[in-house]
């Protein structure tokens, strides 16, 4: 199977999305009750948290304490995430490794707590070390509760039982309610099947895109694996969706941003999408494909 006729074949199972309060995950030929909307509520998962359907990343190039959003100062990240709120995107990610922590810590003062997510990452593999580190997250960012923690960058096949330490630490803060979920982000295929098997995985954040960029496996690869997830109950987070930036670039970068988009918002297997935006520009124009897309998308639907 080619690209496009990966693509021809997921657009025509566009209604697999759950989407809003009390969603279940349909089955990939069952189209949705009524079209979809960029505001309506996700529900991810069987972790009762509810998101925006898009969500903003904040580790574009993110490596060694800094990314490219780190790197425009408090007061530039700070307006991406009031811009991003004020569009109703209110998925937060963010990670040790990226250093964006303090950054969204004075970015979201005076916001409703309750009214956006948080999630964020664990690179080390210790049980000591993931303990300490989930009470320096919360400092960091100046919150009480992270609502889902995520073991960082697995890659082993067998990473689910290796770093078993981790995971029991994870399942302690969420018993004690510092998190409210916890899984993992995979960076190999291996990993990424070890994660849909293991039950203690709540939540995946996965590269997903129409183009085989940055990803484990090609598209047509690892979809049966996040369809797998999804039937689990697991939610699934895509991210790369715009690989990486490398579709954004060009004079057909908004065709090819909607082309992604239109991608993995039929794909039926992923809950909702993180994407690195840099600017309020950025975000007002990928928020317009994603409406251009979920539009196209319901009219093949009833069409």
């Amino acid at each position: 199977m080619n690209r496009r006729q990966f693509l021809g074949k997921t657009a025509t199972t566009a209604g697999a999305l759950a989407l809003g309060a009390g969603a279940t995950v349909h089955a990939a030929e069952e189209p949705p009750a009524a079209a979809r909307r960029l505001t309506d509520p996700v529900t991810l998962g069987k972790t009762g948290i509810k998101a925006s359907l898009i969500g903003i990343g904040t580790g574009s190039i993110g490596v060694n304490k800094q990314s490219n959003q780190t790197k425009l100062g408090q007061e530039r990240f700070t307006a991406l995430i009031r811009h991003a709120f004020d569009k109703g995107v209110t998925f937060f990610d963010v990670a040790d490794q990226y250093g964006s922590h303090p950054y969204l810590k004075e970015a979201i003062k005076g916001l409703p707590r309750d009214k956006f997510v948080i999630q964020s990452k664990i690179i080390h593999r210790s049980a000591d070390e993931a303990r300490a580190d989930l009470e320096r997250f919360r400092k960091e960012l100046g919150v009480e509760y992270i609502d889902i923690v995520l073991m960082h960058v697995v890659t082993e096949p067998d990473w689910n039982t290796r770093f078993q330490g981790v995971k029991d630490v994870l399942s302690e803060a969420k018993q004690k309610g510092v998190i409210r979920a916890h899984g993992c982000s995979c960076h190999s295929l291996a990993a990424l099947k070890a994660a849909a098997a293991d039950p203690w995985v709540e939540v995946d954040l996965a590269r997903y895109n129409p183009w085989g960029k940055h990803m484990d496996a090609g598209p047509e690869t690892v979809r049966p694996v996040l369809a797998q997830m999804k039937q689990g109950g697991k939610a699934v987070i895509g991210m790369k969706i715009l690989a990486q930036g490398d579709v954004t670039k060009g004079d057909d970068r908004l065709a090819k941003a909607r082309e992604s988009l239109r991608f993995g918002l039929g794909s039926g297997v992923l809950d909702n999408m993180v994407i690195g935006f840099e600017s309020p520009a950025q975000i007002d124009e990928v928020l317009g494909e994603t409406r251009l897309a979920l539009a196209e998308l319901d009219k093949a639907r009833v069409a």
